[in-house]
């Protein structure tokens, strides 16, 4: 899936400008902000880029392409809160990936302080995959 920053929007309530990341399984990206739009645009860039680095141990595909990733808000602050999930709830894993996605999104430029939280609502399937993914594991 080539996602990128390209859906521009404005909240209604605040006038501020907002990015969401097209694709039919592209994670919700969206803090209204005080950031100048060409920095949120690319700093949401450079954040997927930097969670496409990691992948889970079990599976070859990057954590984004397999649609574990459903939010990221960016703050005024520039700090980052991210919404991921798992493939199973039982993944060996869960303990570390998080920190994984943290890790790797705090060492793109300009970002503050990352946190990464886990969440099972709604559930993962394989239909979250990019066909990116879903080719790579010949699942298609």
């Amino acid at each position: 899936m080539d996602d990128t920053v390209t859906q521009t929007a404005t909240d209604q309530a605040t006038g501020a400008d907002f990015f969401m990341l097209e694709g039919p399984n592209a994670p919700e990206v969206t803090q209204t902000s005080a950031i100048p739009r060409e920095e949120l645009e690319r700093l949401a860039d450079a954040i997927v880029g930097a969670i496409k680095t990691v992948y889970d141990p079990e599976i070859p595909v990057d954590v984004f392409e397999l649609g574990l990733i459903y939010k990221i808000d960016i703050e005024d602050d520039r700090s980052v809160k991210i919404d991921m999930t798992l493939t199973a709830p039982g993944c060996p894993v869960a303990g570390d990936m998080p920190g994984w996605v943290e890790d790797a999104v705090a060492s793109v430029p300009g970002i503050g302080a990352v946190t990464a939280d886990i969440v099972f609502d709604p559930p993962w399937t394989p239909d979250r995959m990019s066909e990116e993914a879903q080719v790579a594991l010949n699942w298609f």
